[in-house]
């Protein structure tokens, strides 16, 4: 079998060895329903809080403001329409809503759901052209029925890591002079594995993440809530986590979780040594590849990530032709990636519809070598002049 070199670990990444052999006793040993008082339950019960714990200490907050839910994309939208639902439940006017332009679809989505049914009022801010959004853009959209401030840590496509703790900051500030507060909340998906996730330090009031971006399971992420933020639960039933998400828990899963960002804590995260090769790719593509385009910025990015714009060369062409090599990469998120149409992210970034479809997302992990990156580079060059030929551009 030809080898696989894996660069689309902002889509998933694999689950660490270690991780999964601590889920697998809770698959078929111990395995009794969390809310069971008898001992095979209670001792699940016990994983959970200890994994509550783990990813408490991991966002330096309290194991009470940690609740776990099946997916990122519910994470958002309990937290968006959660807040939502319940500022309008309390009497207060219209909320506003604000947004980047290159969030997630789970909170554009949902944002958008939102105004459709005449809920909240939205403001989406615009991005520069590195893809981040401008603070004084932020400060002048806030009204005074502003009540949620929603901004992704670090985007999944192009990577650029928006000023989370300088947005915390400026709204804690503004805070301070309003009857009613906006609230603060961050997608922190992709930011989890290499970025400070210390909520106190990045001053929001909801951050979530996802277990299968940092080498953990998948269907399990973890949601921050701070205490006393206002929220209303969307899936009502066994009054599971507190309340706030029924239905029986995912115990490997959420052992997975915990696991997954105790690995994070101890080893202090992998990208110093991925940065070292990402650069190395970057520089080489621009190198040798005549009209590459990088997208987005190269000091405010995660350091896994790569993503070019090659004209002349469609996307889809390019991941087929590579993954013919043993190489797996993408277009952009793996959440949109079965569409036609070109990303909404590379478009708010300025890129024509053209640049758009001619993209390309790199993204390594740990597991990811030198010789990868070698590979990479000795045969892109020429899928991208072939390709550039049979379209003639």
């Amino acid at each position: 079998m030809k080898k696989i070199i894996y660069l689309d670990n902002a889509a998933t990444t694999p689950v660490d060895a270690v991780v999964l052999k601590k889920m697998l006793p809770y698959f078929s040993e111990k395995y009794g329903n969390p809310s069971s008082i008898h001992r095979l339950g209670q001792e699940t019960f016990q994983a959970i809080e200890e994994s509550r714990r783990q990813v408490a200490d991991f966002l330096n907050c309290s194991p009470e403001e940690i609740y776990f839910t099946g997916s990122a994309t519910e994470s958002d939208n309990l937290a968006i329409w959660g807040i939502i639902e319940k500022i309008i439940s309390l009497g207060s006017a219209k909320p506003h809503l604000i947004i980047s332009a290159i969030e997630h679809k789970a909170v554009l989505e949902i944002c958008h759901k939102l105004v459709e049914r005449k809920m909240a009022e939205l403001t989406v801010l615009p991005i520069n052209e590195e893809g981040l959004i401008e603070l004084t853009s932020l400060e002048k959209a806030i009204k005074k029925n502003t009540r949620l401030v929603a901004v992704m840590y670090a985007n999944s496509e192009i990577g650029t890591v928006q000023p989370i703790a300088r947005i915390g900051r400026l709204i804690q500030n503004i805070n301070k002079k309003r009857k009613e507060p906006i609230y603060f909340y961050t997608d922190a998906v992709q930011a989890a594995n290499y970025l400070d996730c210390r909520v106190d330090n990045l001053g929001v009031d909801g951050l979530s993440f996802s277990g299968h971006k940092i080498y953990g399971p998948k269907g399990i992420s973890a949601f921050y809530l701070r205490k006393g933020t206002p929220i209303t639960p969307m899936i009502i039933g066994g009054g599971h986590e507190k309340g706030l998400r029924s239905g029986t828990e995912n115990v490997p899963g959420i052992v997975g979780l915990g696991a997954a960002v105790e690995r994070i804590r101890k080893s202090g995260g992998d990208g110093a040594q991925i940065k070292k090769l990402r650069d190395k790719l970057i520089t080489g593509i621009l190198r040798d590849i005549p009209n590459a385009r990088f997208n987005g910025s190269l000091k405010e990015r995660l350091p896994n990530n790569a993503h070019f714009s090659f004209k002349g060369a469609e996307g889809e062409s390019i991941i087929m032709e590579l993954s013919q090599r043993g190489i797996c990469a993408s277009t952009g998120s793996a959440c949109a990636s079965h569409s036609l149409k070109p990303s909404d992210i590379l478009l708010a970034l300025g890129l024509s519809h053209e640049e758009a479809h001619c993209s390309v997302r790199l993204t390594l992990g740990k597991q990811t070598k030198p010789s990868d990156i070698d590979y990479v580079l000795e045969i892109l060059p020429g899928i991208i002049e072939r390709l550039r030929k049979i379209s003639g551009r």
